[in-house]
């Protein structure tokens, strides 16, 4: 099965607390359990309800995030996005990568609006 994972990033490639003000989002192809390839996308500047949409028209099928606001949840989900939420602050890689072995674990939603 074929996944296209997207995880918002900051400079130093660690998990951005909140996936709408992140500098970049790490963009990973995967095919069963493995990375095919990835690539850093520049998102566009942050406006309410804008990169749900824009990540699903990247092919986005999931997106991992520490902290997302309710109505950001529901339109990756209105757009077939899967959306996972409390991931840990680690690399992107890692994470996309536990993920894909169903050894994430994920904690609260930690963005409250």
């Amino acid at each position: 099965m074929k996944r296209k994972i997207a995880v918002p990033v900051d400079s130093k490639g660690l998990l951005d607390g909140h996936f709408g003000h992140c500098k970049n989002f790490a963009v990973f192809n995967a095919d069963e359990n493995n990375i095919i390839s990835e690539e850093l996308l520049d998102p566009p500047p942050h406006e309410p309800g804008l990169l749900p949409v824009w990540l699903s028209e990247k092919g986005v099928t999931d997106i991992i995030a520490g902290g997302m606001g309710q109505r950001a949840i529901q339109i990756f989900n209105q757009n077939g996005v899967n959306a996972f939420v409390g991931a840990p602050r680690i690399i992107a890689r890692e994470l996309a990568l536990k993920h894909l072995n169903g050894e994430l674990a994920l904690t609260e939603n930690y963005c409250d609006h």
